[in-house]
């Protein structure tokens, strides 16, 4: 029998995804317990529960600091720090732009240009006040919103892990819609297999597969939500600087990294700044291994460590970065 006829999995739909739980021993009472964190966290983060501090910061814009729990607090501080990167795509407080664009939420049209105007002031991070012995955060312009969608998954993934650590299991998956975390990997195996999608093509369709043991793997990629028109896509992926999706060489970038947190932010990271820069800038974190995927049909991937990653795909064209091309 091989390794992977021994998994158990286990599956839930939260936070709007599909989440799914593999272990190497039957324990659906574990795994009921996973999903309950998972929610929990789900309800602390979200920006559209009642119960929600995220939800509660917000309708405090520009009337009063929120008192938060101690999670929520330093999810937001590394939020916060994150937007304050020199030239940095990862903004948190592009909640405004991302609720009038609705893209992935049956949003198909294009807000005119004066309404992005209007909502760009109310997306600059220098205005989030955070008072860590108070444990507040306060936004200081009415109408301005914090998003932490594009971070919350990869922390929860990591709560999972060092949950399931605590529980004594050293080899698991979780996968949260996308961001994946991993304990070790299969008996007797290379690794866990991640494919990297193909974008635009069937749900099925892979480029590759990597291979990785007690890493994170995630993706962010133009073809996960978007709409058409005029023969024009319009992805999900903004630019707080502009309002409007960005427009550069890439269709996706997979970081893989120790934790998946640290995944959520240099996916977008890594988006905004494009091939040349991301790869110099992956020069300085050799912690962080990545794959970008060219709209011209080439996965160049940051370091010649990457050779757990393998090409399924003949329409692309692999290029491995060594230290003299960077």
């Amino acid at each position: 029998m091989s390794a992977e006829e021994r998994v158990y999995a286990y599956s839930a739909v939260l936070m709007g995804s599909p989440i799914l739980l593999k272990l190497f021993e039957h324990d659906e009472a574990l795994a009921a317990r996973v999903f309950r964190l998972i929610k929990q966290y789900e309800i602390l983060l979200t920006v559209n529960r009642p119960q929600s501090e995220v939800m509660s910061i917000n309708q405090a814009a520009g009337l009063h600091p929120v008192k938060v729990s101690p999670p929520v607090f330093d999810l937001i501080a590394c939020a916060h720090a994150a937007s304050l990167f020199p030239e940095s795509l990862f903004n948190f407080t592009i909640g405004p732009l991302v609720k009038r664009w609705k893209i992935g939420f049956r949003g198909d049209s294009i807000p005119p240009a004066e309404e992005i105007e209007a909502l760009l002031p109310l997306t600059d991070p220098r205005q989030v006040l955070l008072d860590k012995e108070a444990c507040t955060v306060f936004l200081q312009q009415k109408g301005m919103e914090i998003d932490l969608g594009a971070i919350a998954k990869g922390y929860i993934a990591d709560r999972v892990r060092d949950y399931l650590q605590r529980e004594g299991v050293t080899q698991a998956l979780i996968n949260l819609g996308g961001n994946i975390q991993t304990l070790s990997g299969p008996p007797e195996e290379a690794g866990w297999g991640i494919g990297l999608k193909k974008p635009f093509a069937a749900p099925d369709a892979l480029i590759g597969v990597i291979n990785v043991r007690g890493k994170s793997v995630v993706t962010s990629g133009i073809y996960e939500r978007y709409f058409e028109l005029n023969n024009q896509r319009y992805h999900h992926i903004l630019d707080p600087r502009s309002g409007y999706p960005l427009d550069n060489e890439l269709l996706s970038v997979t970081v893989i990294s120790e934790d998946s947190i640290e995944g959520d932010i240099a996916t977008t990271l890594l988006y905004g700044m494009g091939v040349e820069k991301g790869l110099a800038y992956l020069h300085t974190r050799p912690e962080l291994e990545a794959i970008f995927v060219t709209k011209a049909g080439k996965v160049i991937c940051s370091s010649q460590r990457l050779s757990s990653f393998t090409l399924l795909d003949s329409e692309f064209q692999p290029e491995i970065v060594t230290d003299k091309t960077v």
